[in-house]
């Protein structure tokens, strides 16, 4: 029998730590500390490692996909946050179509880009 991933869990950095656990708590993940400099963001079965690690050519060039059901409830969900109104240089950028579904964006505090979207079906 082939064996089976669980899980994919990405390591990002962040600017300012404190800031980013904030956010991410904001965003709507739930956090398990794992040490002072690492923390463990969950939501819904997707998973991310947030370390207290900021190398700008890394953190600048981090992207990461969120695949949901429903991108447009998502959005209004994610856009009734106000998340640029609360942290510094966070920025969400509409919904877009593309030829393989849709897709918003959102700026994290550090600059790591969120990509949230939704596949078409066919």
């Amino acid at each position: 029998m082939p064996s089976h991933a669980l899980s994919i869990r990405p390591f990002i950095g962040a600017r300012d730590f404190a800031v980013s656990r904030r956010f991410y708590r904001a965003f709507g993940f739930t956090e398990t500390v794992l040490s002072p400099t690492m923390s463990l963001f969950s939501r819904q079965g997707a998973s991310f490692y947030l370390q207290d690690a900021y190398v700008p050519d890394w953190v600048d060039n981090t992207m990461l996909f969120l695949e949901v059901a429903d991108v447009a409830q998502y959005w209004a969900e994610l856009a009734a946050l106000d998340l640029p109104g609360q942290f510094e240089g966070v920025r969400l950028v509409p919904i877009r179509q593309e030829a393989w579904g849709k897709e918003g964006f959102v700026h994290d505090p550090s600059g790591i880009l969120w990509h949230i979207g939704e596949f078409s079906n066919g």
